[in-house]
């Protein structure tokens, strides 16, 4: 007993330190992906161009994540996870401590691509290793995830400035902060374009801000790697529960609704977050600071509420908080489109819809992992769906703003977004539970023809052992009345001997099956009566 127990210590602190490591990488993951708005600038002077002309950087970083997150759902078919996100991490670190001397914007672009690629495996087969270690108890974990992601996001402009002691970078820290690896192009290019030239001072900050995440990172690949040595194959365990667990019925259809749905989502998210400081400037008319402010508000609701969720999902399931989400997010996106002349509901209606946003990915995850198993591939999906509703809503948001300037088209793509993802999860829900509503029907109806099919047979078998029983009793009787005609006959002949002898008693009684008469329990006494009987 003892050593179960012990065997189960270990087996659980093991599960503990693979979440918090995969935390750890998360948070790396946001500050990776956060620290290029505050240092653009310097990245634009290393490489001798101007931030507006360097724009493709971003377009190679996340088409590298989308590369990274197809391969990594392949690879995870095929490897260990943890080894794998250890080599992505490693390959993360590295790409960071070239960059900072990097001076030519080709290689610049291909680094970007690298690091895109790793990162794009780390945000795949972090919720996927998620998923394998805890597996139904898995919400709190991949909302922790999240929320870690978060917290780097928040974290980076602050490392970026250690050494600075300059509030220019702060300006750029908010459209950073986004749910997925994928980091959208033409936002943040637009305002790193409005940042003036740097100066040495920011060169060299610039170069220990990356250096000081890249070692971070580095960190946690040794500790992805210690796992590695110290647990057994995650990946062989994933396929036992893989072969024990069978796909929905409507498996891909259930994937490639989600895949539109977290398109929406987080097009919408990253939309919102890049746009409404222009939006409460031009539309509110709001000084820069009101603007910024709002901002904050935005993203610190969204952080806040996605930090609040890791508590929340060890008592809501995953369908309650999405659709605790969507109806908040549907009422926001609403006094947003038609209100946000009022400054309240702008502010408010913000609030509202950063908070509504933190938890429908991570739940997203965990709520279809109750219906049909989540392998590389699948997260893969995921993850690249939500990579291009980042890439591509928020340049269709930007271009239809340029050419319809006084109309909020911000606004009203969060309210058609909203409409969009409450319309297609009771798709889903019901996509999901429909065929083991119709496979349970039908397991309970040959349930009940087997039942009746067991009585009917029982109801034969008595029927039949019945009869049994009556030709048994009837055998019974006829044995009985011979039993009484040969005593009557014996009987007779008993009377017509003379003198009654003795030894012919004993011998009907036992012909007769009538057991001999014991006085006192003594066959003595027996024997001394029937003497006694002839002596008189």
């Amino acid at each position: 007993g003892g050593w179960r127990c012990g065997r189960w210590a270990d087996g659980a602190a093991l599960r503990w330190c693979i979440s918090g490591t995969l935390c750890a990488s998360f948070l790396g993951l946001g500050m990776s992906i956060a620290v290029l708005g505050p240092t653009f600038p310097t990245l634009a002077a290393n490489v001798g161009k101007n931030v507006s002309d360097i724009y493709y950087i971003f377009v190679g970083r996340s088409l590298g994540s989308l590369g990274g997150s197809v391969v990594g759902g392949v690879l995870l078919d095929c490897m260990n996870a943890t080894l794998l996100l250890a080599f992505s991490m490693l390959g993360t670190a590295a790409g960071l401590y070239v960059i900072p001397w990097c001076n030519q914007s080709l290689l610049l672009t291909i680094l970007m691509s690298v690091i895109g690629g790793s990162m794009g495996i780390l945000d795949t087969g972090g919720n996927v290793l998620a998923l394998y270690t805890w597996g139904s108890e898995a919400g709190p974990h991949l909302q922790a995830l999240h929320f870690s992601f978060a917290a780097g996001a928040f974290l980076a402009p602050m490392v970026a400035q250690m050494d600075l002691g300059s509030s220019k970078s702060e300006e750029l820290a908010g459209p950073e902060k986004t749910n997925q690896s994928v980091l959208k192009s033409v936002p943040t290019a637009l305002a790193a374009s409005t940042t003036p030239a740097p100066n040495d001072h920011h060169n060299e900050s610039f170069l220990w801000s990356y250096i000081f995440i890249g070692t971070y990172i580095l960190l946690v690949s040794i500790f992805f790697f210690v796992l590695f040595s110290k647990s057994s194959s995650a990946k062989d365990k994933s396929k036992a529960s893989a072969q024990k667990d069978k796909l929905a019925k409507y498996h891909w259809p259930l994937v490639g609704l989600l895949f539109v749905f977290f398109l929406f989502y987080v097009g919408a998210e990253v939309t919102y977050g890049s746009y409404v400081y222009t939006h409460a400037m031009v539309f509110a008319e709001m000084k820069e600071s009101e603007a910024a402010t709002l901002n904050s508000v935005f993203w610190g609701a969204f952080a806040v509420c996605r930090g609040a969720a890791i508590f929340g999902a060890a008592f809501l399931s995953p369908a309650t908080m999405i659709v605790m989400s969507l109806l908040c997010s549907a009422a926001s996106s609403t006094a947003l489109a038609f209100f946000s002349h009022f400054r309240a509901a702008l502010w408010v209606g913000s609030a509202v819809y950063g908070a509504s946003m933190a938890t429908i990915f991570p739940s997203g995850i965990a709520w279809i992992e109750q219906y049909t198993v989540v392998e590389g591939k699948t997260a893969s999906l995921f993850v690249v769906g939500a990579a291009l509703g980042e890439m591509c809503i928020p340049v269709a948001v930007g271009y239809l703003q340029g050419r319809y300037h006084h109309v909020p088209v911000v606004m009203y793509t969060a309210f058609v977004t909203s409409v969009v993802t409450v319309l297609l999860f009771p798709a889903m829900y019901k996509l999901a539970n429909w065929p083991q509503q119709r496979d349970s029907q039908e397991v309970s109806d040959r349930e009940t023809r087997k039942t009746l099919l067991s009585n009917s047979r029982l109801t034969e078998d008595e029927e039949e052992e019945e009869q049994h029983v009556r030709e048994w009793n009837d055998a019974d009787f006829e044995v009985v009345e011979m039993n009484d005609e040969l005593k009557n006959s014996l009987m007779d002949t008993s009377r017509r001997i003379p003198g009654d002898s003795p030894a012919v008693q004993p011998h009907l009684n036992n012909a007769l099956g009538d057991p001999p008469v014991v006085v006192d329990g003594s066959p003595g006494r027996q024997n001394g009566s029937i003497d006694w009987e002839k002596s008189e």
